[in-house]
């Protein structure tokens, strides 16, 4: 006879306890642990061997595995699907993969689903793609189908939330691609559970795996994400699937980032950018002029503003130009604040701190701001020169030529470190107008440096900025000077 009991699951990492706890012992979540109800056959020894023997009948192949050479085992790489947008497809390492498994997630209204019915549309051209909704109706999903113009009878689509019978579609349906939006909205009729709770997003997606598996299909998931932005259930499920994708950016602004945190099949390196518009999303193919603005105006005609200037980072393949912009401003508060949007904020204490030891600058009374322009989170330390340029321009209400682009990072000791892809990135630069660089002296000389374009190799912080605005005092004086005579100005 079945025993009814409650257990609790934390809804971030899984881990299951038999009472109710405050806070998780596995994750430290507080508030994290929701309870299920659960049936438990009989634990007799002979429910006992008749379970087994049910298990063993159920799950013995017709056929024995047999171990392969290496070198025998067929990779099928030329059998990747096209996606039909050259961004997505550098994002997953050059198309969807027959049988892999997909993840992606991202903020309610994002674009997920937009995205993948534009998927659905290129795909429908060369093969047939399942899309199963089960947070919408079949008639809600052709409308943003007509929407999209979305005709072609080779996007079949069903309403389903039985994940049972979502699973069945896979192995009956003659489809090459499936969508399953979302994750946790479908539902395993045997788990008591709610919806979306772990143990159903778990076992779920752990049946839609081995359909997918089964057929060789390739089968893309949409997940949910939580207030932090991270992916809604347990880590587990991100080991689960093949590929992971995060699909970003700020519903008030168009551009949308979609870049790969796992990847089975291909780098995690590369990113794809698009721009929301009323057709859809469009692929974005020259993102730096967007990220820069009306700053490439400036470039070789107007004199830049004080606290601005330009970074260049790499991201995989791609090279960006970014415009950072800092402000410092003195406060009576005791307190000062230190405040970052698209940057690492423990980076840019670490890079204040630098600053006031090795240069001189006395930011400790000031509140800095600084902020990336254009919204996109920026996380390679290679801007790390030019953030320090944003403030310490700011501080001094001094500019430095608006064509000057700066890559490297800075080191606890002043030292300005060496970075990766230093070439492409200058290529970039002197592809957009701009005439002059500071970049880290370890990197020169560069193999096929870019034309007509003034390459300067820095060693410290204090050198990188005397480059950039000559006669710039940077000894152990400045820092009395500065505190005396206040902000200099040109």
């Amino acid at each position: 006879m079945a025993k009814i009991k409650s257990r609790w699951i934390c809804q971030q990492c899984g881990f299951t306890s038999m009472r109710s706890l405050g806070r998780c012992t596995d994750c430290g979540g507080w508030s994290t642990l929701v309870e299920e109800i659960i049936q438990e056959d009989d634990g007799s020894k002979k429910g006992f061997a008749a379970r087994v023997s049910q298990l063993n009948a159920g799950t013995r192949p017709d056929v024995e595995t047999k171990a392969q050479p290496l070198s025998q085992i067929d990779t099928n790489e030329s059998g990747r699907i096209p996606t039909g947008l050259a961004g997505l497809d550098e994002v997953l390492g050059g198309g969807l993969v027959p049988g892999a498994v997909i993840l992606i997630a991202g903020d309610p209204g994002i674009g997920k689903s937009t995205l993948l019915m534009q998927v659905a549309k290129n795909l429908a051209e060369h093969c047939r793609v399942l899309y199963i909704t089960g947070e919408e109706s079949a008639a809600q999903v052709r409308l943003r189908a007509e929407r999209l113009k979305v005709t072609s009878d080779n996007v079949l689509v069903a309403s389903e939330q039985n994940v049972v019978n979502a699973a069945d579609m896979l192995y009956t349906t003659d489809v090459q691609v499936a969508v399953v939006d979302s994750i946790q909205a479908v539902y395993h009729p045997e788990i008591s559970s709610a919806a979306g709770s772990v143990s159903q997003v778990r076992e779920g997606t752990q049946l839609l795996i081995h359909a997918a598996k089964a057929k060789n299909i390739c089968t893309i998931l949409v997940g949910h994400v939580t207030k932090d932005g991270t992916i809604a259930g347990p880590r587990v499920l991100e080991h689960m699937v093949d590929v992971v994708l995060q699909f970003e950016g700020e519903r008030t602004r168009q551009l949308r980032v979609l870049r790969a945190i796992k990847n089975r099949f291909g780098s995690t390196s590369e990113l794809a950018l698009f721009a929301m518009a009323e057709t859809g999303l469009v692929e974005v193919d020259n993102p730096s002029a967007l990220f820069l603005g009306d700053r490439l105006a400036k470039v070789g005609h107007k004199q830049a503003a004080s606290g601005t200037a330009v970074i260049a980072g790499g991201e995989g393949s791609r090279s960006l130009l970014l415009e950072v912009q800092a402000l410092t401003v003195s406060t009576g508060n005791p307190n000062v604040r230190r405040v970052v949007n698209g940057w690492d904020y423990n980076r840019l204490l670490q890079l204040l701190a630098v600053l006031e030891k090795r240069i001189g600058l006395s930011l400790s009374r000031l509140d800095v701001y600084v902020n990336i322009v254009g919204g996109l989170d920026f996380e390679d330390p290679g801007g790390d020169l030019g953030i320090a340029f944003a403030v310490a321009t700011s501080f001094l209400d001094r500019s430095i030529d608006p064509g000057l682009v700066a890559v490297g990072e800075v080191g606890l000791t002043g030292e300005i470190r060496p970075v990766h892809n230093l070439g492409p990135r200058l290529k970039e630069a002197q592809r957009l107008g701009f005439n002059k660089a500071i970049v880290p002296r370890v990197n020169l000389p560069l193999q096929s440096p870019p034309s007509k374009m003034e390459i300067i190799g820095v060693d410290t912080l204090s050198e990188a900025l005397k480059a950039a605005m000559p006669g710039l005092e940077t000894n152990k004086g400045s820092k009395k000077r500065l505190d005396d005579e206040g902000p200099r100005t040109d």
